[in-house]
């Protein structure tokens, strides 16, 4: 064969294998389906006819879409008979829920809002299990989780956060899903719902704080039977992990239904966590926890409950207190700490345990700001003066006492406004009335302590504790100058009280003074005396000495020392009496002088006369010891040179050799005096013989007779001595 026939018939064969092929493919309907896609079947025809009018799926072979889907691979569906659409497998990130619309199934009953979840249908990939299972058209209370699903579009519409996957609706049908889906993301329903501490930066007087918030949930249930009795919140069901009807935190809407749950508020909420929750089901809002500070304690005012008994006894006639979990005000208030409390239930009223200052000050308030509407008290005084009365007061609210309180007034600031406020002002207008300015400026003490103690059986009246109340000074408004004048006079009034208190201080000053120079004469007085103590010490070891030195010249000495003393006696005598004359003298003449200036300068002049007496006795005293001192010194120095005269004596053997040795001394002053020759010119001689005595051995001779006669009348040597000395004198 030719290669022109080769070729011919090799050209036929492969334009037979194409046409094969493309009938297969085609004519004969073989599909390739991806990894990544389904295929969404459509009959064109069948001998079972089409889907009933109220369905879009044909679940008994009928012409129309196909409740199964075709999966990744080759199918055969021929083209004359059927059509698939491939679309993408459906994906949802993690964090993030998809929301379910069901084309066709049952209609939803009077008042359902939501397509019941089918268990079997798994997660709506199983059409003919949803439908067959009693599953409802609309949208779904199951919800899609993260990961990639297989959904037959032409049954589902599934919406995402990013998008909407359908392989077709009606123009209605795309605003409805539309809508949903516009709802949806403004309440953030494509995200799950987080319950946690969050943190943030917030402005405040000192800049920008990184602040911590501890969340709850509050849950609204948009599904299901009313509350019974027309009750706002609706009772907790299904909350115990062990209850049949667990519904896990509303995140089971089929459990939640069965149980009997009802549509509204919930009193149950949800703490920290993460809940998958459908907000087509219930809406959840994210609200503080309660925090109870310290110092604080939290009344609850609760909206939710049975009615319960009153507990607050038959003494009180204000309301009902009942026990916690009733409806109405709980006796046991919330101790300070973070509580899971449904605002939506209730409320937590915070009241004060520690002190509480209220200030009847313009433009001044307490740490707790109750007191900004408050200002000073106008009073009428008894002498009609109009002063304004600032005023503060310390209470405190006993913690067991909470509750009574906001039974009986509301709020703490109700409490202060409506009742302490006017109370008050009343009791202080009443007391102004009974005093007169001035009494109110001076008695504010005792007006403030009568008020602390009056009032404190107030205070007690509405359940509170007074602590102090002070009184601030009354001023006047800024027309009103007549107060002022009175202060003014009672300022310059106290200036002279505080004149007078000076001048008496001064005057005790003036008497310290004269006290203080009574004790510097006295010191300059006790200064003297020493030194005369260590004159006379000086004296004595200066007498000792003269005594070796008239161990020497014994007799001369005691009769110098005796003629000495006389003199000194005499002249001490003298010097004494005149001091003591002048000091008199001095003291009479300052006493004189002082008497006549008293009037002008008494305190001064009192104090210079007592100075001047006090000197001038000191100086006299002075006197008078320095002459006793000399005294006694030549005193001591006189028996000092007796006794040594005494000694030298006895040293020479007797009186009578003293007494020649006297004579000697004598005689040779009184040669030296003379300026006699020793050798006589003239030698008178005695006796017949011319060797008798001569006149010295003639006098001694005499004095000797005299001596021995004095002996034998019985004369002391003493006496005998006294002779000597008179000889030579």
């Amino acid at each position: 064969m030719d290669p022109i026939s080769i070729l011919i018939i090799l050209g036929i064969v492969l334009v037979v294998i194409i046409l094969v092929v493309l009938l297969l493919f085609y004519g004969i309907g073989f599909t390739s389906i991806g990894s990544d896609e389904v295929g969404i079947v459509e009959k064109w025809w069948s001998l079972a006819g089409s889907v009933p009018s109220d369905g879009l799926i044909a679940l008994h072979n009928e012409a129309g879409y196909q409740p199964q889907v075709l999966r990744a691979g080759v199918h055969f569906k021929t083209h004359f008979k059927y059509k698939v659409k491939k679309v993408r497998l459906v994906t949802i990130p993690q964090g993030q829920i998809a929301y379910v619309f069901a084309r066709s199934g049952e209609s939803l009953k009077d008042g359902q809002t939501l397509g019941r979840v089918i268990p079997d249908s798994k997660s709506f990939q199983d059409v003919a299990a949803f439908l067959g299972n009693g599953g409802q058209k609309g949208p779904q209370r199951q919800i899609l989780r993260e990961g990639t699903y297989a959904f037959n579009l032409a049954q589902f519409i599934i919406i995402t956060k990013d998008r909407v996957h359908s392989i077709f609706t009606s123009k209605d049908e795309s605003a409805q899903i539309e809508t949903m889906r516009s709802d949806l993301a403004l309440v953030n329903g494509f995200n799950t719902v987080i319950i946690a501490s969050s943190k943030s930066i917030e402005q405040d007087e000192s800049g920008n704080t990184l602040r911590s918030k501890d969340t709850i949930g509050i849950v609204t249930i948009n599904e299901g039977p009313t509350p019974d009795n027309g009750a706002i919140i609706a009772p907790i069901v299904g909350a115990c992990i062990d209850d049949e009807f667990y519904h896990n935190n509303f995140q089971e809407p089929e459990k939640f239904l069965a149980a009997n749950g009802r549509k509204g508020k919930q009193m149950q909420v949800l703490t920290d966590g993460i809940y998958f929750i459908n907000r087509m089901f219930a809406n959840v809002d994210i609200v503080p926890k309660s925090i109870i500070e310290i110092g604080y304690v939290g009344v609850v005012v609760s909206y939710f409950g049975d009615k319960g008994e009153d507990v607050s006894g038959a003494s009180y006639s204000h309301g009902e207190l009942v026990e916690q979990g009733k409806k109405g005000i709980w006796k046991d208030s919330m101790m300070p700490g973070k509580y899971a409390f449904n605002t939506y239930a209730g409320k937590v009223v915070p009241v004060p345990t520690t002190n509480v200052i209220l200030k009847w000050i313009s433009g001044q308030s307490g740490d707790h700001k109750l007191d900004d509407n408050l200002k000073e008290i106008s009073l009428i005084t008894k002498d009609a003066f109009e002063p304004n009365l600032p005023l503060t007061v310390v209470f405190n609210i006993d913690y067991r006492k909470a509750s009574s309180v906001i039974q009986r007034f509301g709020d703490i600031k109700m409490l202060i406004e409506q009742s302490l406020d006017p109370m008050i002002a009343g009791y202080f207008k009443n007391i102004g009335q009974t005093k007169t300015l001035i009494e109110l400026v001076q008695d504010r003490s005792n007006i403030q302590d009568q008020a602390s103690t009056e009032m404190k059986d107030k205070f007690k009246l509405y359940d509170l504790e007074l602590q102090e109340v002070l009184i601030g000074t009354p001023a006047a408004s800024s027309t009103d100058k007549r107060i002022e004048l009175i202060l003014a006079q009672l300022r310059d009034r106290q200036l002279a009280l505080e004149e007078i208190k000076t001048n008496e201080a001064k005057q005790k000053s003036a008497e310290k003074q004269r006290e203080l120079n009574e004790a510097i004469a006295k010191s300059a007085a006790q200064t003297a005396l020493t030194q005369s103590s260590i004159d006379i010490e000086v004296a004595d070891n200066k007498g000792k000495s003269e005594l070796r030195l008239a161990e020497q010249l014994a007799l001369k000495t005691q009769k110098l020392a005796e003629a000495d003393k006389y003199k000194r006696t005499q002249e001490a005598d003298a010097a004494r009496y005149t001091k003591e004359a002048e000091a008199a003298a001095n003291a009479k003449a300052t006493e004189l002088n002082a008497g006549a200036n008293a009037k002008q300068v008494e305190l001064q002049a009192t104090a210079e006369a007592f100075k001047l007496e006090t000197v001038g006795k000191s100086q006299a005293l002075n006197i008078k010891v320095v002459a006793d001192a000399t005294a006694e010194q030549e005193t001591k120095v006189g028996i000092a040179k007796g006794t040594a005269a005494k000694a030298l004596v006895d040293a020479y053997g007797g009186p009578e050799l003293q007494v020649q040795q006297s004579v000697m001394i004598a005689f040779a002053e009184a040669l030296k005096i003379s300026k006699s020759p020793l050798v006589p010119q003239t030698v008178i001689m005695g006796g017949t013989d011319g060797k008798g005595p001569n006149a010295m051995e003639g006098i001694m001779s005499m004095v000797l007779a005299n001596m021995a006669n004095a002996q034998v009348s019985g004369e002391t040597k003493e006496e005998n001595i006294l002779n000597v000395n008179k000889l030579e004198k």
